[in-house]
């Protein structure tokens, strides 16, 4: 087992005691990577991490997917295997012997939660969220050079974007160019596209369409995707086909004095509420509060959404290690949108962008 694997089965380990809660049970996701390394995914088969509080770890896994476990850090632990017709909840209940709260990973399935519940009748479950959270919050070092090469993968993909915003071209081609581009910069895939050209680009979750891009449309790009080691990409820049208008030159210069503000305001012991104000404020008392219709940010990691949330009436203190999205927007619907994305990670004295592209306006 390396010993970054055992240092954060032990933090799980603390602060599921500092909760009062006996065992945490980890299906298949984001919080069984982040533990340990093992990539799977969630099947009406029965594959979990078993931590107790207490005593040493186990994983349960069918025994057709045993051979998947091997060369991870999951050898080194109990491995309790089952095979079809064996009643896979019981055999975890057993292991965990006599425990009253267990937390379960949020993802798991129902099928898995009601099994186990069934096998636990002295037990209650709940969440294990807010005891994994606090761990997977605060980046470590290997972390954070993960965020910054995956930042500078998708810097390389918004470098070549505004060759393909042509008149003439569809969202729909464009965003092909961009998939193919994303994989060749070093993703595992491409998350997500999204090209919101025109009056799509008043959509902030907009995707791609077959709207033919014109002179003079404004286009929001926000992509990204996982690297090979499961850490996430997310950045997004605003062009224009040709030249801007005076109206669009106007907001979008509101937009980045917003943008700027909020990260200026990235620091150790600042709330996330208070990032979300600064560039709220600045968009509100510009006249277009209305039209700024989401949070300013949210963490990224293995997740490309997770905590912290960067949203008004959110009091938790940034601390070193927290990295997160700073995305203010503006959108006019039916008309057009505009949105400015870094990611950035706490440092002892304020922040670090990971994405270093220009923020200006890119005419193409």
């Amino acid at each position: 087992m390396s010993s970054t694997v055992a240092a954060r089965l032990e933090r799980a380990r603390a602060a599921a005691r500092q909760a009062g809660v006996d065992a945490l049970v980890v299906t298949p996701g984001p919080d069984l990577q982040y533990l340990t390394g093992v990539v799977k995914h969630s099947h009406e088969r029965l594959s979990a991490l078993l931590l107790p509080a207490q005593g040493e770890p186990a994983f349960v896994v069918p025994t057709l997917e045993r051979p998947g476990l091997d060369g991870s850090a999951v050898e080194t632990m109990e491995v309790l295997t089952w095979t079809d017709g064996v009643d896979p909840h019981a055999l975890a209940a057993s292991r965990l012997g006599d425990v009253r709260r267990v937390a379960v990973a949020s993802d798991m399935p129902a099928l898995h939660v009601l099994g186990l519940r069934d096998a636990l009748p002295g037990a209650t479950l709940e969440l294990a969220t807010p005891i994994l959270r606090q761990l997977r919050m605060r980046k470590d070092a290997e972390e954070i050079a993960s965020l910054r090469q995956a930042g500078a993968a998708i810097d390389d993909v918004h470098a070549r974007v505004p060759g393909w915003l042509v008149p003439g071209r569809t969202e729909a081609e464009v965003g092909a160019d961009i998939t193919r581009a994303i994989v060749e910069t070093g993703h595992a895939e491409a998350a997500f596209v999204i090209v919101g050209s025109g009056p799509n680009g008043a959509s902030p979750h907009h995707e791609v369409s077959d709207r033919v891009l014109q002179t003079g449309d404004v286009v929001v790009v926000d992509i990204g995707g996982p690297l090979p080691d499961g850490y996430n990409s997310d950045s997004t820049r605003t062009y224009v086909v040709g030249e801007p208008d005076a109206e669009v030159r106007e907001v979008y210069a509101v937009l980045q004095r917003a943008q700027a503000a909020a990260v200026d305001a990235v620091r150790p012991g600042a709330t996330a509420a208070s990032i979300d104000e600064a560039a709220r404020a600045i968009i509100r008392d510009a006249g277009y509060g209305e039209f700024f219709v989401h949070r300013t940010g949210h963490g990224i990691g293995l997740e490309v959404h997770e905590e912290p949330y960067i949203v008004d009436g959110n009091d938790l203190p940034l601390e070193p290690g927290m990295a997160f999205s700073v995305e203010p927007g503006i959108y006019f619907p039916g008309r057009w949108g505009a949105r400015i994305e870094d990611i950035v990670v706490v440092t002892d004295s304020g922040c670090e962008s990971v994405n270093r592209r220009p923020h200006d306006l890119q005419s193409c």
